[in-house]
């Protein structure tokens, strides 16, 4: 290091004599990265040395996933850590040093050993460690307990205050810190290797589970702890079941000494091409209270929440928002959004939350289309444009009220209600032609249209146990209930210039009104036969009823109004099933291995009916179909496990799919129900393989799924000569499609310099079937993604995260026009963000998108460039220049290979713009010490 230091000064005190120091601007940034360069390079010279060792219990047997760390004992501020292995033996890297440190080891039910560790110049061999079991397990302990990761059963927990990171991080920030915890450039999270499906606070939701809210905008400072467990049902909770899930949760709890207090943000920024964005959110902690409120309001289709630190509301890499180095979703959206969450323990053994939205949004949505529909013997090719403008407002309200009534019951109470209004004006145009490049059809058309939905939902769940352990009852009821009211005038014309079809004129209103009612309940009981074996029996009864009325009048052309009823275009149909479907299982848990099964049999009765040119149509069916599921956890060690999960399912088909009444809705397809039409059955396995090395700090897992149908139904279609569609139903047997994925990531900390590696690789191959032209054909499809990432981080200062995402695809087809078809995208994204000098943010998002085949018109590659500069001043404003698309060049088009087609599609989408912004964040909690 020393060297290292006197050579730095040479160097500079040469480039400062030389004329070239003054005269070339170049040196300068030369000079810039040789010194970071030195600096990275002495950091990694210097001595590490290690403490090793192997912790066992009083009985000698090894302690697994105990927690070994070094602490300064001046500041308690956290060197190094690390978890011992399934044999108890362990291995500390840390850097040499003349500072005494403080080893402590710590696990779950035993007593914490600490030591003083003197002037660590060489590794030290500790030997055997006995940690002193608690003859009582006291939770308050092992809670006050400080070590950086703990092993609690099926729950990894972290210790917030462990982690060092940037004043006003966000959890977003933290949860990239803690070991195995990756986060891609699409926001989604994995542990481990294992998704994460919810992120709570304090066990709720923060306005939503998917804890994008949460992860964004709370503070890091207000964390203590970070849970991660194995995602379960409320069932399972209760019951105290092993996980089926492949996915796990996070739950954040806030620090009880700052569980009082409040924070927000408000934002607002104007910018070139009238853009503009303003959000805000505030929010307010007491205890068990919390009331939070947001709101955002942009035309840069932000349609959500999201204040991301360094680009706010503006898509490309960082949030959902728009654009993005592949394009984006396309359209042009301006949304409006208030959001009110209200969190409180009203009582005692209460709890509830309260969330309320209000959505308004317009999207512009221009598209142009090619689509080469594959038959036996040649093809249609179809060229469309369209355009739709459409306007939302949607609101929503819903409750989470959960109640112990006692000790041994429990109920949860969950209503949803949302309703919205939607009104759209959509203009489109298409013709097409067939494999002799002649005309047949074309289209245009000029459609308004107003809906109003409604829909309440709602979850009541009873849980009670006995005095008996592991003897449970739970009951459930859910219901929902939908009206879906439609007001659309149509305007019209196809032209058949080929075969004998006539040509379609319309010019009508269409009112149809859409309900649906479903109401489904459930009994289980839980009988313990050992003390790791329990019978189950369960009862799944529900009920669901759907209509659809449709009314259609023809515009009279005397007086203009629409009140000519139109008897062909106009039909009634409903449907009504019942089912009861009874479970006889069994689960066992025997050491590390969870063992669940069930089977039963659904008897199902339908009622199809359908009222058509005066004629009424009606088709009852039964089914009893057999149904099981078996689920298998082994826990190899605390960081690696092997989940397997088999079920046996089905689908039955309803109203329109068998009812032979003719459906006119669109001029060129006209779709018929097959009667003899029988349900879709099929097998559906997975398994998963998972493992994590905390003391090397890589992780891995391997993932299969497959779907075997033993009968499927799919579509059946006909082309005439005028290239008019004539569309049914049919059964194949014997498709299916598998995923093979997998991702390894390994993260490397060398003093200030963190080094992060992620390769990931999707696999999926598919065999669909159908028929054209009265043929049966079938579809190969295979489908490869690899993905490589590398993360740097230089302290609190740089951040550089690159990203390469590599997609094949390749279909063959049996019995078509087209043997093969394939198609290659490249994605390349770049993140990097400087922290340096103080005060200043410099962020940029850098991505380039190749697409190989896309034909004729459409561009393949595009690069999206998205910079951002910010300075902090005043302590709570921060100013911000942002720059989105500063290549000008973002685009939306993309290829779609389907089993009967190739579509090939562009949208319209944002383009450059300037933004400023002024951001004030505000926060004050109150301590408390006790």
């Amino acid at each position: 290091m020393i060297k290292t230091l006197q050579f730095t000064a040479f160097f500079f005190h040469d480039l400062v004599l030389s004329n070239t120091f003054f005269t070339k601007p170049n040196k300068i940034k030369t000079l810039i990265f040789l010194v970071f360069l030195l600096h990275t390079i002495s950091s990694f010279a210097q001595k590490n040395v290690t403490l090793s060792g192997k912790i066992v219990a009083e009985n000698n047997l090894p302690v697994e996933a105990s927690t070994i760390y070094l602490i300064h004992p001046k500041d308690s501020s956290l060197t190094a850590y690390t978890l011992s292995d399934k044999n108890g033996l362990f291995k500390l890297e840390t850097k040499s040093g003349s500072q005494n440190n403080i080893l402590k080891i710590s696990a779950e039910g035993y007593q914490e050993f600490s030591e003083t560790i003197e002037k660590l110049h060489q590794s030290v061999d500790l030997g055997v460690v006995r940690l002193i079991k608690y003859d009582i397990e006291l939770n308050e302990v092992i809670i006050k307990n400080e070590a950086p990761i703990r092993i609690k059963k099926d729950t990894i927990e972290f210790n917030a205050s462990s982690f060092k990171l940037r004043p006003d991080a966000n959890v977003e920030a933290l949860l990239k810190e803690l070991p195995g915890v990756t986060i891609d450039a699409d926001k989604k999270i994995t542990v481990n290797g294992k998704k994460v499906s919810q992120i709570l606070v304090n066990g709720k939701p923060f306005f939503d589970t998917d804890g994008k809210i949460a992860l964004q905008n709370l503070p890091a400072e207000l964390i203590k702890k970070v849970q991660v467990s194995d995602t379960k049902t409320k069932e399972q909770e209760f019951t105290k079941q092993a996980s089926t899930s492949e996915n796990v949760s996070i739950n954040l709890t806030i620090d009880k000494k700052k569980n009082k207090g409040f924070f927000g943000k408000l934002l607002g920024g104007y910018g070139s091409s009238e853009r503009y964005e303003r959000s805000a959110l505030l929010s307010y902690f007491k205890d068990k209270r919390r009331i939070s409120f947001l709101a955002s309001s942009n035309n840069i289709n932000a349609s959500g929440f999201s204040m991301n630190e360094v680009f706010d509301n503006m898509g490309g890499g960082r949030n959902d928002g728009s654009g993005g180095a592949s394009g984006g979703r396309g359209g042009i959206t301006k949304s409006n959004m208030i959001g009110l969450s209200y969190s409180d323990e009203w009582f005692k053994e209460q709890s509830s939350d309260l969330n309320y939205y209000f959505n308004n949004s317009n999207t512009d949505n221009t598209n142009r289309t090619s689509e080469l529909t594959l038959l036996p013997t040649g093809s249609l090719l179809s060229k469309s444009a369209s355009k739709n403008d459409q306007d939302s407002n949607r609101y929503s309200v819903n409750l989470n009220f959960e109640y112990k009534v006692s000790p041994s019951i429990k109920v949860f109470f969950g209503p949803v209600i949302e309703t919205g209004k939607t009104t759209s004006v959509n203009t489109f145009e298409r013709k097409t032609w067939n494999e002799n490049n002649e005309l047949i059809n074309s289209s245009n058309s000029f459609n308004t249209s107003e809906n109003n939905n409604t829909n309440f939902r709602n979850n009541l769940r009873f849980f009670s146990n006995s005095k008996k352990e592991g003897r449970y009852f739970t009951a459930s009821f859910e219901n929902e209930n939908s009206r879906n009211d439609l007001d659309t005038r149509v305007n019209s014309l196809t032209v058949f210039a080929q075969g004998t079809s006539p040509d379609d004129l319309r010019n009508q209103n269409v009112i149809q009104k859409n309900n649906r009612d479903k109401y489904t309940g459930t009994l289980q009981y839980f009988e313990p036969v050992t003390d790791s074996l329990r019978l189950n029996f369960s009862v799944i009864t529900d009920y669901e009823k759907t209509s659809d009325d449709k009314k259609t009048f023809d515009r009279n052309g005397q007086d203009m109004e629409y009140d000519v009823f139109n008897q062909v275009l106009s039909n009634y149909n409903s449907f009504n099933s019942f089912r009861v479907n009874p479970n006889v299982g069994f689960s066992a848990s025997i050491n590390k291995f969870d063992l669940s099964a069930s089977t039963g049999t659904s008897v199902i009765k339908t009622q199809n009916h359908a009222f058509y040119l005066k004629e009424t149509t009606d088709l009852n069916k039964n089914y009893f179909i057999p149904n099981g599921t078996i689920s298998a956890n082994y826990r190899i060690s605390q960081s690696q496990s092997i989940l397997m999960m088999y079920e046996r399912k089905f689908t039955i088909p309803k109203g329109n799919q068998v009812l032979a009444v003719a459906n006119l809705d669109n001029p060129l397809v006209v779709v018929t129900g097959n009667s003899n039409l029988k349900p879709s059955t099929f097998h559906f396995l997975q398994t998963g393989f998972s493992s994590f090395n905390f003391q090397s700090g890589s992780g891995y897992f391997v993932h299969f799924s497959t779907t075997y149908f033993d009968s499927q139904v799919v579509g059946a279609s006909a082309y005439n000569s005028s290239g008019k569609q004539i569309s049914t139903f049919d059964n194949v047997e014997g498709t299916y499609d598998m995923l093979l994925a997998g991702e390894w990531n390994k993260s490397i900390k060398k003093d200030v310099n963190t080094f992060g590696l992620r390769f990931s690789m999707y696999a999926n191959y598919s065999l669909n079937k159908g028929f054209t032209n009265n043929q049966l054909y079938e579809a190969k499809t295979l489908r490869l993604n690899p993905g490589f990432g590398f993360a740097y981080d230089y302290g609190e200062l740089l951040n550089i995260h690159p990203y390469y995402n590599f997609t094949y695809n390749d279909i063959r087809y049996n019995n078509t026009s087209l043997s093969s078809t394939s198609n290659t995208t490249h994605n390349f994204n770049i993140e990097m963000t400087s922290f340096w000098p103080k005060n200043w943010v410099f962020g940029n998002d850098f991505g380039y998108n190749y697409n190989s085949n896309i034909s004729g018109p459409y561009k393949r590659d595009f690069y999206l460039w998205n910079t951002s500069l910010s300075y902090k001043f005043a302590k709570q404003f921060t100013f911000k220049a942002k720059v989105y698309d500063l290549l000008n060049q973002n685009q939306s088009a993309f290829r779609n290979i389907l089993p009967t087609a190739v579509i090939d599609s562009e949208t319209n989408v944002l383009k450059r713009y300037v933004m400023f912004s002024l951001l004030y964040k505000f926060k004050n909690f109150e301590t408390n010490q006790s």
